[in-house]
């Protein structure tokens, strides 16, 4: 696959200028006539939840279909990277960033108040019973389970394959390569990512706006700070000054050790209560929980109570529905961002299982406790306070416990920080976007949007159109749960692609490792037991590599191809053939550095130089990434066969792939 022109700066105008634009009239649609933006936006949305609530539903059960079968089939096994790619990051950092970007805040204002709220007003049946505490926790467990992180793992998907694995953009717009092709690069490319910088941008400082004000009620409960807009805004300020700090650090230093932290207290509050709390029950409630949310998935996944109309299902399912598919653009980014080098069925399996069962354990914890105070030990106070104030449910909660001072500063502490994090991750996005998928970008540029991040919800804030766009924010799901569809089918048309050319890997007519000269033993065995220094394989690739790449690529250019030699800085030698607009052959042959074996004989040398001692081998990379397979000490006309079998295999593939 081909990348565009390299530009000169780093900004990509027509997305930066025109994403930004939009933003700031819409911003002054909702400051300046907030009541009619609700009303205008309002009225879009609820077209969109009478007429089009079953594509909705189709859509999310169709990803979370895809997402299964493509981590169950061969496909599973395609790395997300060459195929010599390993992990960017450690599992524990790498589902520390997945928790503190997908779902973090969500959980800290609904994992009470969710819980309680379906337990009280059931979409059917009677409430304030044991069957409506069962119902409620499957409606929560459905809700925050598979199906939301089934939406962030198809987008992730899809924009690290086409990155890592082809060398497209980190953007949106990839995702359309298999169907469009380079007009990715136009302005259909332009406003895809357009569309995705303004969903993130008014994503994030909606929830900001809104999160400031359980953050305000935490202090308020807390010390009696005041609950007013200048808190409020002032708590937004500090939010994004430190989002900016986060962001400028980068993602390995700021954003990873926030992400690190926040999960650890976490963990330290959900233990600390589950301790405090009815233990037993709540492992018993967890287990059963599950359970049945997994025995009725189907039922729930495509219900939309047509036969029992009710307005429940549009203010829940269809709500978070639809929230989960807006901001999918910027968490898709984000996980893409950070889950190179992983297997499709090691990134499935990590963004699916495992933020979805600590989110359900999270939410039995909390929900289950909340419920049991409720219906058995009779506390009606934390029923109305939920009712009458969702933004309080979780330190009137947590006001039951002992340490409840120190539990609820926790609790105030965490939101802030998610906050901040999913300031930051959203700041990396969108710079990422506006930059045609450049990650490394200028400080002023990350600096600039996470500031507008802030400076969009305090202007929101103040003139009261945080709703206006909230409301816009979950009706754009739906021309991108059309462009998401598309894209889906354009990475399973691609990934049939990389496994039909890895098939015929094992189907060449020759070996690519012996080639059909014939070799004595002798010298087989010689380059066995060699362990040679970079120094040996430099001298190697300079003097039969590169002889042998060069005189195929001139017999190539004979017959009217364009085949080009490259030596890098690094030593590595590159053979390439130009396809036009069909896939190039890439060739490469690079030295690799390996710890000494510990049987060699090294002498009199110490444990620490053993350590430091390093032998190289010339290892074969074609484009999909390295074949663990050394060609040292082959001569010329092994490295040209070994060549020309690759070649064959690889005009197979576009004969196989144009049928």
């Amino acid at each position: 696959m081909r990348t565009p022109t390299q530009r000169s700066g780093t900004i990509n105008p027509p997305v930066f200028y025109t994403s930004a634009a939009i933003i700031i009239a819409l911003v002054l649609f909702a400051s300046i006539a907030p009541t009619t933006a609700q009303s205008f936006f309002g009225a879009i949305q609820d077209w969109i939840m009478e007429n089009v609530s079953w594509f909705y539903v189709l859509t999310v059960a169709l990803i979370l279909i895809c997402i299964v079968v493509l981590a169950v089939s061969r496909f599973g096994d395609i790395k997300l990277g060459p195929d010599h790619s390993q992990p960017d990051y450690s599992n524990g950092s790498w589902f520390s960033m997945l928790f503190a970007a997908g779902m973090g805040i969500g959980l800290m204002f609904f994992g009470v108040a969710e819980p309680v709220m379906h337990f009280l007003t059931p979409p059917v049946g009677d409430p304030n019973t044991v069957e409506a505490a069962k119902e409620a926790m499957k409606l929560t467990f459905f809700h925050w389970g598979l199906h939301a992180w089934a939406i962030y793992a198809i987008v992730a998907l899809i924009l690290a394959f086409f990155s890592y694995r082809h060398g497209l953009p980190l953007t949106l717009r990839s995702a359309l390569y298999p169907l469009i092709g380079d007009r990715i690069y136009g302005p259909i490319g332009h406003a895809i990512d357009i569309f995705a910088i303004i969903g993130t941008v008014l994503g994030i400082a909606t929830s900001l706006g809104f999160g400031v004000l359980q953050i305000n009620s935490g202090f308020n409960y807390l010390f009696d700070i005041p609950v007013n807009v200048t808190v409020q805004v002032i708590l937004i300020i500090v939010a994004t000054s430190l989002a900016t700090i986060s962001v400028v650090s980068g993602l390995d230093k700021g954003i990873r050790r926030l992400s690190e932290t926040t999960l650890v207290l976490a963990l330290i509050l959900m233990v600390l209560v589950l301790s405090f709390g009815p233990t037993a029950f709540l492992f018993k409630s967890y287990i059963q929980n599950t359970g049945s949310y997994l025995s009725e998935i189907v039922n729930k996944t495509f219900n939309l109570y047509a036969y029992e109309p009710t307005d429940w299902i549009g203010g829940w399912t269809l709500f978070y529905w639809g929230w989960w598919i807006s901001w999918s653009p910027f968490v898709g980014m984000f996980i893409a961002r950070i889950s190179r080098g992983r297997t499709i069925r090691q990134f499935i399996t990590g963004v699916l299982l495992v933020p979805t069962g600590f989110t359900l354990a999270w939410m039995t914890v909390f929900g289950n406790s909340a419920i049991d105070m409720i219906l058995n030990q009779g506390m009606k106070g934390l029923a109305d306070v939920v009712s009458a104030d969702s933004s309080l449910a979780l330190f009137y909660f947590l006001e039951h416990f002992p340490l409840s001072s120190i539990l609820s500063l926790v609790a105030v502490a965490m939101v802030m920080l998610f906050f901040v994090t999913s300031a930051d991750s959203g700041s990396m996005v969108i710079d990422m976007l506006a930059s045609g998928g450049n990650i490394n970008t200028p400080v002023w540029q990350r600096i600039f949007w996470a500031s507008s991040i802030g400076i969009v919800a305090i202007a929101l804030l103040l003139s009261g159109g945080l709703q206006a766009l909230q409301t816009v924010t979950i009706a754009s799901a739906l021309p991108f749960s059309v462009v998401l569809l598309i894209a889906m089918w354009g990475l399973i048309k691609a990934l049939q692609v990389d496994v039909t050319k890895k098939g015929l890997r094992y189907q060449s007519t020759g070996s690519p490792r012996s080639g059909n000269a014939p070799r004595s033993w002798q010298r087989r065995l010689r380059n066995m037991v060699n362990f040679p220094r970079r120094a040996h394989v430099n001298r190697f690739l300079e003097d039969v590599v590169t002889p042998a790449c060069t005189e195929v690529a001139g017999e190539l250019r004979k017959q009217g191809f364009t085949a080009e030699v490259r030596s890098s800085d690094d030593k590595r030698v590159q053979f390439e053939v130009q396809h036009d607009a069909e896939v190039n052959f890439l060739y490469e042959v690079r030295p690799r550095a390996y710890v000494l074996p510990d049987f060699i004989n090294q002498g009199d040398e110490g444990d620490e130089e053993r350590e430091e001692r390093k032998y190289f081998r010339a290892e074969v990379h074609l484009l999909e990434g390295g074949q663990d397979y050394d060609v040292m000490g082959w001569t010329r006309e092994e490295v040209i066969e070994d060549i020309l079998n690759q070649y064959e295999q690889h005009m197979h593939f576009l004969h196989v792939v144009r049928e």
